[in-house]
């Protein structure tokens, strides 16, 4: 789990503002929202993440927005106006917890995709739970147990974690995982 998205779940549910000009339709992404489980709040300096219908947004420049049918580039979450309940839940998550989403269906996605060789270098579900130990400051020691895992599985993995992100220590290892995330893509 990423290390922002452990800390919305910790805090409670996602809260979305959402913002549409047609009224019918901000009531029903509304609903939709309420539905997946998330809070919808009406002042958007409460919220986690702002659901906005195509380009009906101003001055939001920094803040988590998934659009729908937006022609601005530089909203971190762009979906189709026709994206589904789950692209739209998906897509909430990941831009809450600091990630960019754009749909596959769109013209220009804005991203390359990723070269065979830098494959490699993506970190496992497992090892992003062992890194988040180690941000919280956990001891090989407290991660297995904190993981359910030996204390020589989590020596493998940080071990792991180290050579993926190129680091030589824990902190270092954190600093370049908080850098690497900002770069991170999530396609629909």
């Amino acid at each position: 789990m990423n290390l922002v998205a452990s800390n919305l779940a910790a805090n409670g549910p996602i809260r979305v503002a959402i913002y549409a000009t047609d009224l019918s339709r901000r009531s029903a992404l509304s609903r939709l929202v309420t539905e997946l489980g998330y809070i919808v709040v009406a002042d958007r300096s409460e919220a986690d993440v702002i659901l906005a219908e195509g380009d009906s947004f101003t001055d939001l420049a920094g803040r988590a927005v998934v659009a729908l049918g937006a022609s601005e580039h530089d909203v971190a979450g762009a979906l189709s106006p026709l994206a589904n309940a789950r692209q739209i839940d998906v897509a909430l998550r990941a831009v809450a917890a600091g990630l960019i989403v754009r749909s596959p269906d769109r013209a220009d996605p804005c991203f390359d995709s990723v070269p065979d060789s830098d494959a490699r270098a993506l970190l496992t579900p497992r090892e992003l739970d062992v890194l988040e130990a180690v941000a919280d400051g956990d001891t090989n020691k407290a991660i297995a147990r904190r993981l359910g895992i030996s204390l020589h599985t989590v020596k493998f993995h940080v071990e792991s974690v180290f050579r993926k992100l190129g680091a030589r220590t824990r902190t270092e290892a954190v600093a370049k995982a908080a850098e690497r995330r900002r770069n991170e893509t999530i396609t629909l």
